[in-house]
């Protein structure tokens, strides 16, 4: 966490930062000398030129005819038939291919499973059957909308995403679906009814009659225009809460007190500070995916949390890693898709000090101009020494458009990223807070937006930091928690 108003000249890649020429450094202090970072090589591609075919054919030239043959009279050749029809089946061959390749293979008119490329129509999807042999056809149809938390399910039939209906609504179909979601029995809290707006204004998904709570919900639900209770509102976990956030602007950022960020863990590998996380469940930490490339191994790892001071840590045993899931599409030269999820050996109890922090419900806007607060137990300073006690700070959110301007940080930014800071400087994460959490404050709670990515050097100039966009990977987490 940066707060120096005199920074360094130059760029200096930090948070694993965006790599040129010069590659970068791990997401925590090189002076520290215990895990030196291994620089991965460029893959280097090879070009294959196409093959050359021959398409020349060879005839044999046609007997002449004894004189009695007719003036003027031809005959057609067997060989010139047999090359035409050959040709003909030639070209109906391409097109066979090409409508296979098109509405089969890439599914134009469908959507293809994950896994084994089946192509489904759209009425198969989220309509109860799973089709798919890995269940993803029915994996997301369900959701959470705004910061209001109603439920919402797919229509299969409209193709469109309604509210459901309280109607017959109880909280062994809330249990059932918090857990179709991935979340723990234990998590949930309850459901309710509550208006449900313009969102509403297609009609509903409404529980069929004799429903039962032993299959699918989307196999139970089906479309109505009407629906004589209001939508169902779930809360499948408390999260979001804080006891001691600040309430007022800090510039250039502060120490935190305990319960302000409960959600904030410290990973780390043999008593040592790497990366910061997120609580975002009993047994899920969200981090960023760079923080282990080179150390993969799970069992390397523990977790601590429910306290601001680092040195208060070595006295706990702290939590251990069960698995690490790192997106598959992270990019280590662009940081695209730069996120990680831990699964814990064995569920945090919560605390004062120790809660999660919300996923974003779809519909809950983090757009430009927003002020959102970073925390961690990163370096003060570029390459300098990481504080005992967590560090807090407020941050404005930029627009893509603003952050990829040539002079900020000039077209790096893709859809997986947000970019956050002060573009005058001075405020800013650093080397340390690799993976800690960016949090907006709406509707009374405290939602996840980033996890800290990398940095063209800390606190610089028309340099914001770099998150990964964590409401744009909200259904690759769910996937996560579902599959395991």
């Amino acid at each position: 966490m940066n707060n120096n108003q005199f920074q360094t000249n130059g760029p200096i890649y930090d948070n694993a930062g965006f790599q040129h020429e010069e590659g970068r450094p791990p997401p925590y202090s090189q002076t520290q000398g215990v895990y030196p970072y291994i620089p991965q090589e460029t893959p280097s591609y090879v070009a294959v030129l196409p093959q050359t075919i021959n398409t020349h054919g060879t005839t044999t030239p046609e007997t002449p005819n004894n004189t009695e043959q007719k003036k003027g009279k031809k005959k057609c050749p067997w060989s010139y038939i047999l090359c035409g029809s050959l040709f003909v089946l030639a070209i109906l061959a391409v097109i066979g291919l090409l409508l296979w390749y098109f509405l089969y293979y890439q599914c134009l008119l469908g959507k293809s499973c994950r896994m084994g490329g089946k192509c489904l129509s759209p009425s198969q999807w989220c309509d109860g059957v799973e089709d798919c042999s890995h269940g993803e056809d029915e994996a997301q149809c369900i959701r959470l909308h705004g910061t209001n938390y109603i439920l919402e399910a797919y229509s299969n039939d409209s193709q469109r995403w309604m509210p459901v209906c309280a109607e017959n609504w109880d909280n062994n179909y809330g249990r059932a679906v918090c857990e179709q979601m991935g979340y723990s029995r234990q998590d949930y809290v309850s459901y309710s009814e509550a208006n449900a707006g313009s969102i509403a204004s297609k009609g509903y998904m409404k529980l069929k009659d004799g429903s039962n709570h032993g299959s699918s919900i989307q196999s139970q639900l089906t479309y109505s225009p009407v629906c004589s209770a209001r939508a169902v509102k779930l809360h499948c976990i408390e999260c979001g809460e804080s006891s001691a956030a600040p309430s007022t602007r800090i510039v250039g950022g502060t120490a935190a007190v305990n319960g302000a960020w409960p959600w904030q863990v410290s990973l780390q590998i043999q008593g040592q500070h790497i990366c910061g996380g997120s609580i975002i469940s009993r047994q899920w930490i969200l981090s960023a995916a760079h923080c282990f490339q080179t150390y993969s191994d799970p069992t390397m790892w523990t977790v601590y949390s429910g306290n601001v001071r680092l040195s208060a840590f070595s006295f706990v045993s702290g939590t251990s890693v069960n698995k690490i899931i790192s997106h598959k599409g992270y990019d280590t030269y662009t940081n695209d898709n730069d996120i990680a999820l831990l699964k814990l050996d064995t569920p945090l109890t919560y605390t004062g000090t120790v809660k999660p922090v919300c996923l974003a419900n779809f519909g809950v806007d983090f757009s430009a101009g927003q002020q959102a607060w970073i925390t961690g137990w990163g370096a003060l300073h570029v390459s300098g020494p990481s504080p005992d006690r967590l560090n807090q700070a407020q941050v404005t959110i930029y627009s893509r458009e603003t952050c990829n301007s040539p002079q900020v940080l000039n077209g790096a930014i893709t859809e997986t990223m947000i970019c956050a800071g002060k573009l005058q400087g001075g405020v800013d994460s650093c080397q340390g807070d690799s993976g800690g959490p960016l949090v907006v404050k709406q509707g009374n709670v405290w939602w996840l937006a980033g996890d800290t990515s990398w940095g063209f050097g800390c606190a610089s100039i028309n340099k914001p930091g770099v998150y990964g966009n964590v409401a744009y990977f909200i259904n690759w987490v769910y996937e996560q928690m579902q599959n395991e």
